[in-house]
């Protein structure tokens, strides 16, 4: 047998012996299909084992429960029974004016409002009697009392409100209190032990424990109290009830990692999960509000797809999973079309910070006001591209908005309606003039005490702070619609001088 004849079988045997493990390994693949191989571990798992010898140590609850709990209390509320006047309608008011025929159908119609009593929780953040809670716990409400974990009662006063993100800030007049220590909400990771502490029930002080089943959750339940929602909660399985609403969630180290704000319950009492406002943003409002009168609120100025989009309607836009956030529309006169953001782009990092949701987006957006630059990666056609942008208000401006040179200079009580009023006359909110008052805009116009107003110039308006937004920088006649309660299909329209000097 020549050389080339040996060479010939070795190459025939060699490739036969490699066709053989290949088809044996293939038929082993096959017989393994679907079956868990104990020997490999999946990309997940990389590092999981590595401390199995060293296990966890049990979390001992008692320290953090001990040093926050005093900084918790109760608080409960009164809206006094009041009569509410209600303007009657002209008939001829189309045909002649308002003026005409004033004293057979101006007269106001009167009834009566019952006393309302609730209960809710809030937490001490400074040791000069400062108490962030919720906004429903204290929207409308004429008389609020504080209880400490002591048992001394203090009457407080409201220092302002944010309904966009349901929060308010209180004070009362004490000093040296305890108060609970800022945590970081950005480190907070699903899995992680939590207390829930409140005033659940009219109960005395209590503490549950959970974990974090879930973040940037979004449950439109702040839509109901403003035209801005700001939701991007921490989800927990810590029992949270009525009266938890305002208190505190915190971590085994004692700190603070959110306001405890909602429910998700088919019977209004506790059935698996709860929501709590990020620390993170607490921190932001609570500090523009003390600082400002009012949140100094910021938008990029886009609009994104609210309910989580279908397969098809993500292939159709060209959007992968968790990729970021879709812009649906791009408001004309906002922050993101000077940066030249444009439908269709996808926003994936605020400020360097990955972003795969709207409530992720907005939980970024929070901790900024008006003014302030930032930079935003979106993708267009594939391509990344990063831009420097500068956040506007409601507005469409940059000013700092204060209440002093908005709401005050109206004159009179402005508050938020409250939500039973809102539903029973069918409007998603707005501003009741709760009290006329000698001095100021309304003082010299026709509104009545009772009138709620929903719309600033045609622009809607669910809450003070969104009446302080419209109202920034406004001079001369502004019109204020709205209803008179229990006549939600009569809209009233009236001017409103606002001069430079009130």
């Amino acid at each position: 047998m020549n050389l080339k004849n040996i060479l010939a079988v070795v190459a025939i045997s060699a490739s036969t012996a490699v066709a053989s493990v290949w088809g044996y390994g293939k038929l082993q693949q096959s017989r393994m299909a679907g079956i868990q191989q104990e020997s490999n571990l999946p990309v997940n798992y990389a590092g999981f084992f590595d401390n199995k010898n060293n296990p966890a140590p049990v979390v001992d609850f008692t320290p953090a429960a001990t040093a926050a709990t005093p900084a918790v209390v109760h608080i409960k509320t009164i809206t006094k029974a009041k009569q509410t006047s209600q303007k009657q309608k002209n008939p001829f008011s189309d045909f002649f004016g308002d003026d005409m025929f004033e004293d057979f159908f101006g007269g106001p119609r009167v009834y009566s409002v019952p006393e309302q009593k609730a209960s809710g929780s809030g937490v001490i953040y400074s040791d000069d009697g400062y108490i962030v809670t919720n906004n429903h716990v204290v929207a409308g409400a004429d008389e609020i009392n504080v209880t400490l974990k002591n048992r001394k009662t203090y009457k407080a006063t409201v220092v302002g409100t944010d309904p966009s993100s349901d929060l308010a800030v209180i004070k009362i007049d004490a000093k040296a209190l305890p108060y609970v220590v800022w945590g970081n909400s950005d480190a907070v990771k699903l899995g992680q032990w939590v207390l829930a502490i409140g005033y659940p029930l009219n109960l005395d002080v209590t503490v549950t424990a959970g974990i974090v089943s879930a973040k940037a959750r979004a449950i439109g339940i702040n839509d109901r109290q403003s035209g801005s929602p700001v939701e991007s909660f921490i989800q927990t399985d810590a029992a949270v009830n009525q009266g938890n609403s305002g208190g505190a969630l915190i971590n085994t180290d004692g700190q603070l990692i959110g306001i405890n704000s909602a429910i998700a319950s088919p019977t209004g009492y506790y059935s698996g999960y709860s929501y709590a406002i990020p620390v993170n943003i607490v921190k932001k409002v609570v500090n523009d509000i003390v600082k400002y009168g009012t949140v100094q609120r910021a938008y990029i100025g886009i609009s994104y797809p609210r309910e989580t989009l279908t397969d098809e309607q993500r292939e159709q836009m060209g959007v992968k999973n968790d990729e970021g956030v879709y812009v649906s529309d791009v408001s004309k006169d906002g922050a993101a079309v000077s940066a030249g953001i444009k439908t269709g782009d996808i926003l994936t990092k605020v400020n360097g910070v990955p972003v795969s949701s709207g409530p992720e987006m907005v939980e970024q957006v929070a901790r900024y006001k008006p003014g302030d630059k930032i930079s935003v990666t979106y993708l267009r056609n594939g391509k990344e591209n990063t831009v420097n942008i500068t956040l506007k208000n409601r507005a469409g401006n940059f000013d700092i908005v204060k209440a002093e040179n908005a709401v005050e200079k109206l004159g009179g009580e402005l508050v938020n309606v409250e939500p039973s009023i809102a539903n029973s006359n069918n409007i998603e909110g707005g501003v009741s003039v709760k009290k006329k008052g000698t001095t100021g805009a309304i003082a010299g116009s026709k509104i009545q005490e009772g009138f709620i107003i929903t719309s600033v110039n045609g622009k809607p308006v669910k809450n003070v702070q969104e009446l302080t937004a419209a109202l920034a920088n406004s001079r001369g006649t502004v019109y204020f619609e709205g209803i008179y309660p229990g006549f939600p299909n009569e809209t009233y329209r009236y001017p409103v001088a606002i001069s430079a000097d009130e």
